[in-house]
């Protein structure tokens, strides 16, 4: 069997350039004053491979996003603090085990008087220890249960500045062998949190186990009429790799906070606007927010 000379030719170059991106992406991105111009090389390198057909786009996804790591800060992909379940430490113990057992994550803020004041991170299995040694170890206390010191199982909290890049964050999880961090502004408020497994999917796409929870209607779906209907907190980039779109994202991370640049106000269900190439429509808002978008290239 014989194949194609220019595609081959296209993926074994475009790969090596991958590989040598990666195992020299330090020195060839920070330390080298060209290296934004040989990141861009590389990047036209993909490109032309996708182009050509050599470099499905999942794997031209993939090897765009471990490049672009270095140029995106952690603000960009948290969880924003609307977002984030917390364990009130004031509650009794059963309650919060009765939390902790019915949450999809195993890491739980655990805070006490404001969602501000985080004392602490609850992993479930360090719980479900401590439980296990207060009712059936040989140190069992006496009142069951109703021992259990939450912020005595707690871990530490680790803080993040919200400018930290993604590639010298994925190396402090390592470093740490952490994967969870808060991240908080300039003057230490809580903004949101972010994970290891969140910056892997920058790079690889969504990772959903069976613990996570997904919107049956999902952030992104097409309509009968061609359009898009996408979730307001629907990153841009998000919807840029999964339409090959190019909507800007510099001065906003979602789609609704692209809308309101746009904008210029908050607007109401109903209204429409047409600005980069589309056509944008809110079909929902609760409170402050916009919730629903129809999206439509024009």
């Amino acid at each position: 069997m014989t194949f194609p000379a220019v595609p081959v030719l296209s993926l074994l170059l475009v790969l090596s350039l991958a590989a040598l991106a990666w195992t020299n992406r330090d020195r060839l991105l920070r330390r080298n004053r060209d290296g934004e111009a040989l990141r861009q090389d590389i990047a036209g390198a993909i490109a032309l491979g996708h182009s050509g057909g050599a470099v499905e786009k999942e794997d031209r996804d993939r090897l765009l996003g471990a490049l672009d790591l270095h140029a995106r800060t952690v603000e960009e992909i948290m969880r924003h603090r609307r977002q984030i379940e917390m364990v009130n430490a004031d509650l009794s113990p059963d309650r919060i085990l009765t939390q902790v057992l019915a949450s999809p994550y195993t890491r739980l803020p655990v805070f006490r008087d404001s969602e501000d004041t985080i004392l602490g991170v609850i992993h479930a299995k360090d719980l479900l220890r401590e439980v296990d040694r207060l009712l059936r170890g040989p140190d069992a206390a006496p009142e069951g249960l109703a021992a259990l010191d939450i912020l005595k199982v707690a871990m530490k909290p680790y803080f993040i500045p919200e400018t930290t890049p993604l590639d010298e964050q994925m190396r402090e999880f390592l470093k740490r062998r952490t994967h969870f961090a808060l991240v908080v502004d300039e003057y230490g408020a809580l903004q949101g949190l972010i994970t290891l497994e969140d910056i892997l999917e920058e790079i690889v796409g969504d990772i959903t186990d069976e613990f996570d929870v997904v919107s049956r209607e999902g952030s992104l779906r097409q309509d009968t009429d061609g359009g898009y209907l996408v979730d307001g907190a629907m990153t841009i980039r998000d919807l840029n790799r999964a339409l090959d779109w190019s909507l800007p994202d510099d001065e906003a991370n979602t789609i609704a906070g692209l809308v309101i640049h746009e904008a210029q106000t908050i607007p109401a269900e109903g209204q429409v606007f047409s600005f980069h190439g589309f056509r944008f429509e809110v079909q929902a808002r609760r409170e402050n927010r916009i919730t629903r978008l129809k999206l439509r290239p024009l």
